[in-house]
């Protein structure tokens, strides 16, 4: 490829992102200027971020306007429509998540902030589930349809495991890296077989815990102080995947008997659906 088809190649993609912006400017307002606002919100705190010295921080926002574009590229590779409320969603989960829950610590500060989360991600995986098999489930050139209690199960089992993926992300970015992405728990209780001296695989339940008391390498003992057992993310981990649960249960139980209604204001409103063809075409 010569220097001026590549400049000719480059001048075509620069004029049709501004052709994509400026038909999403016009045509879903709401997802356009919730992208603009969050965006521009995130490079002004990655540009105090890199004069701060706050390379973790930088690194969180990079990632941050990585996910921003993503969708844009989804649609523009797979010839697919991302409805405009999921869109949104989408656009505020991400920054409730990485902006405010890891860079402002909203995780530790708001008791229920990483529930509310998965939550949300178990209903919005199944959403992105149930379109996946509702995109072949309408095609014209599909040799088979699928029942609405098909679509509803693949819907719930394409966002539990998709949340199992998370926690083992989650589990190796703590063994390998340390930074304990699954949340520890204190316990005033534990039950355990280890404890047992007759080595019967009897549970012995320890009550009252108010402290535990670390001894290290070097012979020091080193108090806790946080009033109990320090469990390891194992609760976190369990709760996560519970909550997902959930999430994912409600779309796919609406997901089923909107599948067998005309009327389909939640699927409709989240499902992927494919690009319509231009006129004329």
């Amino acid at each position: 490829m010569t220097k001026e088809n590549r400049k000719l190649k480059k001048q075509q993609k620069r004029a049709e992102n501004r052709a994509m912006w400026a038909r999403k400017m016009k045509e879903e307002p709401g997802a356009f200027w919730t992208y603009v606002i969050l965006r521009t919100i995130v490079i002004l705190i990655l540009i105090r971020s890199i004069f701060a010295g706050n390379w973790d921080n930088a690194i969180i926002c990079v990632y941050v306007l990585a996910l921003y574009v993503l969708p844009q590229l989804v649609e523009k590779r797979m010839h697919i429509e991302i409805p405009s409320v999921l869109e949104i969603i989408i656009f505020v989960f991400v920054f409730l998540a990485e902006v405010l829950g890891e860079m402002q610590s909203y995780f530790l500060k708001i008791s229920y902030w990483d529930t509310i989360l998965h939550t949300t991600a178990g209903f919005l995986l199944a959403a992105v589930g149930f379109s996946l098999v509702n995109l072949l489930n309408s095609s014209e050139k599909a040799r088979f349809h699928l029942s609405p209690v098909y679509l509803a199960v693949v819907a719930f089992c394409f966002s539990m495991t998709m949340g199992v993926l998370w926690e083992f992300f989650e589990f190796s970015a703590d063994r390998l890296l340390l930074l304990d992405m699954q949340k520890d728990t204190v316990l005033t209780q534990i039950s355990t077989v280890d404890l047992d001296p007759t080595l019967s695989n009897t549970p012995i339940v320890i009550s009252g815990i108010e402290d535990m008391v670390l001894r290290l390498s070097d012979g020091t003992d080193y108090a806790i102080g946080l009033g109990g057992y320090l469990d390891i993310g194992l609760y976190d981990t369990m709760e996560d995947l519970f909550v997902n649960f959930l999430g994912a249960v409600v779309f796919s139980v609406i997901a089923f008997f909107e599948a067998r209604s005309v009327r389909r204001p939640l699927t409709t409103a989240l499902a992927l659906h494919k690009r319509k063809a231009p006129a004329g075409k």
